[in-house]
């Protein structure tokens, strides 16, 4: 199986992607009203820092979101029948002109994701490991003056239209299935992700204007929401954490990023592929493999590819990728091609 893997250089509101060749959108796009990312917002629209200067929070998140609106009509179009958007974000909170209020970000795309024609669907809340034992902000130990810390994230999830279709006893659709215990721990609306694998170098502090998130979460989405060679697009690339959980699942990849700097950091991530995707296929392995020695009485199947038993019938074609190699096609747009092979 061969993917392909396209970082845009530009603008996601001026995203140009063929009406419906999108399978899935996964996506953490800037957070308004988080100070890092102001200046971003305001390159774009004049009247955000004329709002930030004049202490009108309210004026200024409405002008951020209006330009994340554009964005999300157009992923909308891209997106094909039954297709999915997942969104991560964070609500913001902040102190302007000496009041300290809760901006809810996620509340606000809801609305936008719903007024591009899609529909909600149940969405999952992942908390954020901290090492703070301050869990409040404020009068410290004093009442009633403080507020409760925000660690956690949504991650807002919607379809386009009805659910997808699939020939009967789809191949990709089998070879794509996940095992009995992933969908259990994946398929619950609160996560816990410690981020395990660090793969994006920070000597440039690309992680901290990114606010890269990690790679496990657009990893589960991607396995939960697409079927190996779908392709699944990411309008907020940064440093292609979305595009690199496509590749190592055996998706194609669009991504858009306006800073190139951040958009380069995707070829250095992706050259490490074929090993972490050998890793993390046998990471599932053995964690299913351990599951299943607690779980005898519950494994009712053989699997077809690998010497295991599962608990469900849907299981017996799962067929891990791994990648076996890249190759770069064209500099402008990033553009390159990436062999599969199962595990």
């Amino acid at each position: 199986m061969q993917t392909t893997h396209e970082m845009r250089i530009g603008d996601a509101r001026s995203l140009d992607v063929e009406a419906g060749r999108v399978d899935l959108v996964v996506t953490s796009p800037p957070y308004p009203m988080v100070e890092m990312w102001d200046d971003g917002f305001a390159a774009q629209d004049d009247a955000i820092e004329t709002a930030l200067e004049a202490g009108d929070g309210d004026a200024a998140f409405e002008a951020m979101h209006s330009l994340l609106d554009d964005v999300w009509e157009r992923v909308a179009d891209a997106l094909c029948g039954g297709g999915i958007v997942a969104v991560n974000v964070g609500d913001a909170t902040r102190r302007i002109d000496d009041e300290f209020r809760l901006y809810p970000n996620h509340a606000r795309i809801i609305e936008a994701l719903s007024a591009a024609g899609l529909t909600q669907l149940p969405g999952i809340i992942w908390r954020k490991p901290t090492n703070s034992t301050a869990k409040f902000m404020g009068s410290g130990t004093l009442p009633t003056n403080a507020y409760a810390t925000l660690e956690h994230e949504h991650i807002l999830l919607f379809r386009k239209g009805g659910t997808r279709s699939f020939p009967p006893n789809d191949d990709d659709r089998y070879a794509s299935a996940f095992f009995y215990e992933e969908r259990n721990e994946w398929f619950s609306d609160c996560w816990e992700v410690r981020g395990r694998r660090q793969t994006l170098d920070d000597d440039d502090g690309a992680r901290e204007r990114s606010g890269a998130f990690p790679l496990e979460i657009p990893l589960r989405l991607v396995r939960m929401y697409s079927v190996q060679g779908d392709t699944v697009l990411d309008p907020f690339a940064g440093t292609g954490t979305t595009s690199l959980a496509a590749l190592l699942e055996g998706r194609s990849s669009v991504g858009v990023e306006r800073d190139p700097t951040l958009a380069s950091a995707f070829e250095t991530r992706s050259e490490n592929a074929p090993t972490l995707s050998r890793d993390i296929a046998a990471e599932r392995l053995a964690d299913h493999r351990s599951f299943i020695a607690d779980n005898e009485d519950n494994a009712n199947y053989e699997a077809d590819h690998y010497d295991t038993r599962v608990v469900t019938n849907n299981e017996r074609g799962i067929r891990l990728p791994t990648v076996t190699d890249i190759q770069r096609l064209a500099d402008d747009p990033l553009r390159f091609t990436a062999s599969h092979e199962p595990f």
